[in-house]
């Protein structure tokens, strides 16, 4: 069975750092593209960034050049390094390959 499980979540103040895992079972992970996902409070599921089954990374406009995504094929892990996070950067961050799998995500809180 497929399983996405992301860490590395937390409270953290403004201008702080954050660095998410996702981790998958029964994946050959250079056959996919994954991607993050945040779920905020009171509004829609918005994507934040992915990396290509080939390593090319594409982010969400709101987080160019402050998010960095990567992956280790070889431990089965999908990385989100988040670099000067912003109050609006809180949400629930998303682990997802295509449209059946995805994880249960991490709480991620920006706040002074």
């Amino acid at each position: 069975q497929v399983q996405l499980t992301e860490s590395g979540g937390g409270l953290v103040q403004p201008g702080g750092s954050l660095r998410l895992s996702c981790s998958i079972s029964r994946l050959h992970l250079d056959r996919y593209d994954i991607g993050w996902f945040r779920q905020a409070p009171g509004k829609e599921r918005e994507g934040v960034s992915c990396v290509t089954f080939r390593g090319v990374g594409y982010y969400a406009d709101t987080v160019k050049d402050r998010f960095t995504i990567s992956k280790d094929s070889a431990k089965k892990r999908v990385y989100l390094q988040m670099n000067s996070l912003k109050p609006e950067d809180t949400g629930v961050y998303i682990c997802n390959i295509g449209n059946n799998y995805w994880g249960q995500g991490t709480q991620v809180t920006v706040s002074s």
